[in-house]
């Protein structure tokens, strides 16, 4: 049995501060690039390889096209027309660039260092066993990284303890699905797929932490269609995340609520199961207000209005960083997801800069629990390395429950 709060956000609050991981990537928008295709160009071919001068040409002519082709192709494939094709063509340039930087960097001084130490060969001989082994490694994972990212995430299920949790409320199902990401790859048969991985789950409440797609709930709803096939006992819920306020974020809001999702915009409603009851709210994401759009604002004390202070709340918001609020009012445990778990390893460490967590459980304050999802889909590089996506179905459990003798 559900029952719905009307509390609507109000309007003129101040914009939330801007990140640090926003200001950082903001201040090396020309310099990135560079160092992404340069640092491989030189690790592979002017590192002491002495390759004959064609294979030194046709691969540096390489390394310059994906450098004027990789902006390119993101601006015209994410830009204002949104060409599919172009964004397939950058954003699969991306996550190439990335693999092949990270593995240059790491094997162009460790495995050239081991080399040396061994005592093997002369420093030609060194230098291509490094080209060989960064390109065979950026192969591999880059093969191993789209099959990742295309498959159907595997389920991950995780019992949460909630001091607070009645009795009549243990073993309720929670699943989360976050970060679809519909996108230039048309994944409606993967989406669909995804949705009989949910309704197997036999859910009391089914929750998506947004980021559903990039682009408009116009463009893109063959994609999310499937999501109107879920199945819950109790209720299925949403929330927005940033990239929808890249697309019309009321459009996907509306779309949501056509598919019979109930989009909780700093609302709440109540689950009650067994006699006891939980509190399930949500809030728009923290850059909401930023986007201008009327009402669109990050509303904690909104969610929660006339619900009682002493149930248990689930909250739902899509950036781990809200548990900072989350933590201060109390709540028992907030879903999120936001950081793909870093999506291509190491980007995490560049994810910690933003986000208090990365993946998984963590504890906050003296109460709150917080779950951050590594992501249903991925964003841009259609590529999953060593963060696989997830499915999360978390088994609510009451320290109330007798145990047996």
């Amino acid at each position: 049995m559900t029952a719905t709060s009307d509390t609507r956000p109000a309007d003129g609050a101040r914009a939330p501060r801007q990140s640090r991981l926003h200001r950082l990537m903001r201040s090396i928008p020309l310099i990135a690039p560079v160092l992404l295709w340069a640092v491989p160009c030189g690790v592979l071919l002017y590192s002491g390889q002495h390759w004959p001068l064609p294979v030194t040409l046709v691969g540096t002519a390489l390394f310059v096209l994906g450098l004027i082709g990789m902006p390119l192709a993101m601006v015209r494939g994410h830009g204002r027309r949104q060409r599919d094709r172009e964004a397939i063509v950058g954003d699969t340039l991306l996550g190439t660039s990335w693999v092949l930087f990270t593995w240059s960097v790491l094997l162009g001084v460790l495995l050239r260092l081991a080399l040396t130490v061994a005592g093997v060969g002369g420093s030609q001989d060194r230098a291509r066993i490094v080209t060989w082994a960064v390109l065979g490694v950026t192969a591999v994972l880059l093969a191993w990284g789209y099959a990742e990212a295309r498959r159907v995430p595997r389920v991950r299920r995780l019992d949460v303890q909630l001091p607070r949790l009645g009795a009549g409320l243990d073993g309720t199902r929670v699943v989360l699905v976050t970060d679809t990401h519909y996108g230039p790859l048309d994944r409606a048969r993967w989406s669909a797929r995804v949705c009989e991985t949910v309704n197997t789950l036999e859910a009391d409440l089914v929750c998506h932490t947004g980021d559903i797609a990039d682009g408009t709930a116009e463009r893109r709803r063959a994609q999310a269609a499937p999501l109107g096939t879920v199945r819950a006992t109790h209720a299925r819920v949403y929330v927005t995340g940033n990239h929808e306020y890249y697309s019309e974020a009321q459009g996907w809001v509306e779309l949501m609520d056509e598919l019979g999702w109930e989009p909780l915009r700093n609302r709440h409603l109540l689950l009650e199961r067994g006699g006891d009851t939980l509190v399930v709210a949500g809030v728009d994401d923290v850059t909401a207000e930023s986007s201008g759009l009327a009402g669109h604002r990050a509303h904690l004390a909104g969610a929660l209005n006339g619900a009682d202070p002493g149930l248990p709340v689930l909250l739902l918001a899509h950036q781990p960083k809200f548990v900072d609020q989350a933590a201060a009012a109390g709540i028992d445990l907030q879903l999120s997801g936001h950081t793909h778990g870093g999506q291509i390893w190491p980007f995490h460490h560049l994810v910690r800069i933003d986000q208090p967590a990365v993946a998984g459980l963590s504890h906050h304050g003296t109460r709150t629990l917080l779950y951050t999802s590594r992501g249903t889909g991925f964003w841009g590089p259609p590529f999953r390395v060593f963060a696989p996506s997830e499915i999360t179905l978390l088994v609510l459990r009451s320290p109330h429950v007798p145990t047996s003798p």
